[in-house]
């Protein structure tokens, strides 16, 4: 068994820090955030960096993949300047990190939440990877019904459609899945799971299964990027 992380402290941080949601409040125990959250997710980039080279060298691990604390609040409802969990995520070298399919975790107060795929692509960017599961969709149904991610992380999630998208027969093969306009997949945890012994490993183990997801979604951004 893998040694945690994160410790009960970091939940109980974030907790605290769910109450507290204020900048000098923050500032006054920045100290304990770098202690109890930043220098784990640190770490665990680290580590996940190594193993990435064995499934997915393709994918980016540095200290650049954790989002910063303070919330963007320019244009929300929501004034609260700080965030209440922290995550990371793994882009595909070559891609615009927000748009191209990529993995993901976020240790939350009351959650942890690891997976990844495709969340917000562009109009564009939707369009062709509709058009390369149209036709390569028996591929990605051998990813997405494999034993292992079954097991791991159950099904394809995201946004839908009601309706098989323009351009595409109501009976096509892929006519299930050419209705996602997102790509997503994932386990959620408890928070206690950021500090149980089968942590790291668990996170692995997902991304591991997640990973040819990303693999496929991201095969015609690349090769669009190629020919620009």
């Amino acid at each position: 068994m893998d040694t945690p992380l994160f410790t009960p402290k970091s939940i109980a941080f974030l907790r605290a820090l769910k109450r507290n949601n204020d900048r000098e409040w923050f500032r006054a125990r920045r100290d304990q955030y770098d202690t109890h959250l930043k220098a784990p997710m640190e770490a665990l980039v680290d580590r996940l960096a190594a193993d990435f080279r064995a499934f997915a060298p393709e994918l980016v691990a540095t200290k650049k993949c954790i989002y910063r604390i303070y919330r963007d609040t320019r244009f929300s409802e929501d004034k609260s300047p700080l965030k209440t969990h922290i995550a990371a995520s793994f882009p595909w070298r070559g891609l615009p990190r927000h748009q191209a399919a990529g993995l993901y975790i976020e240790v939350a107060p009351g959650w942890v939440w690891v997976g990844g795929g495709m969340y917000a692509p562009e109009t564009s960017q939707l369009a062709a990877v509709r058009a390369h599961i149209a036709a390569n969709c028996k591929r990605l149904r051998a990813v997405i019904e494999s034993p292992g991610f079954t097991r791991t992380v159950g099904t394809l999630e995201g946004e839908k459609l009601q309706r098989v998208p323009r351009g595409y027969a109501a009976d096509h093969p892929a006519a299930e899945l050419l209705r996602h306009r997102q790509f997503l997949a994932a386990a959620e945890f408890p928070a206690t799971f950021a500090h149980a012994s089968g942590f790291y490993d668990g996170v692995l183990e997902v991304f591991r299964q997640v990973a040819p997801l990303v693999r496929f979604l991201n095969e015609p951004l690349l090769a669009a990027a190629r020919e620009a």
